[in-house]
């Protein structure tokens, strides 16, 4: 079975948050960092050109080198979040850096697609539900896949959408081909019956 993460069930987490709008791939990742095609080791140069300083330290002006970001694995994000050129190395950077889901009042299509394939959750939420969560930074969340939703800290709860497929992937661990061969029996059996009737 083609696996791309672990099961994603649940992510239970604070929150950082990066308020800048239009954050393409390339500031998730730099060009200068696609020559690999390992999915480890990418979490180092995530964000590369806004988290270090000239002399190569953590610039602590960044958001997500403060310390109250530290080990957040749920990112807020300014809208428009993952624009520009398509690359699968954004989403894997993002999780080896340790980030589970993404949330943003819009996450580009190809960046989204990708990061479902991934085992990165990418959610969209409304203006004003976003609006909340950019402005109370270190909130609690905890997000259930199956279910769809995200409990506040006050008990509250927000649905999001997510299709039936990128929801079956994110809690069996699978991308696209680890769907397919999880239908080995059905193919198998399929292709008896054609084989029977010609």
């Amino acid at each position: 079975m083609s696996q791309t993460s672990q099961p994603l069930t649940y992510v239970h987490s604070r929150t950082a948050v990066l308020r800048n709008e239009n954050i393409d791939t390339d500031r998730i990742i730099p060009a200068r960092f696609l020559t690999t095609t390992e999915r480890t080791g990418l979490g180092k140069h995530c964000f590369e050109d806004w988290r270090y300083a000239a002399d190569g330290s953590d610039d602590p002006a960044f958001p997500l080198n403060q310390p109250a970001a530290r080990g957040c694995a749920i990112l807020v994000a300014g809208h428009n979040f993952g624009c520009g050129s398509s690359r699968e190395h954004a989403p894997w950077a993002l999780l080896d850096y340790g980030i589970k889901a993404v949330i943003s009042s819009e996450i580009a299509d190809i960046f989204r697609g990708n990061a479902l394939k991934n085992g990165l959750l990418a959610i969209v939420l409304s203006e004003a539900e976003h609006r909340w969560l950019l402005d109370n930074p270190g909130v609690e969340l905890r997000i259930d896949v199956a279910e769809s939703t995200i409990r506040l800290p006050d008990g509250g709860t927000i649905r999001f959408e997510l299709d039936a497929f990128s929801r079956h992937c994110l809690l069996n661990g699978v991308d696209q081909l680890g769907f397919l061969l999880q239908q080995q029996d059905a193919i198998a059996a399929y292709e008896t019956l054609v084989e029977k009737a010609a």
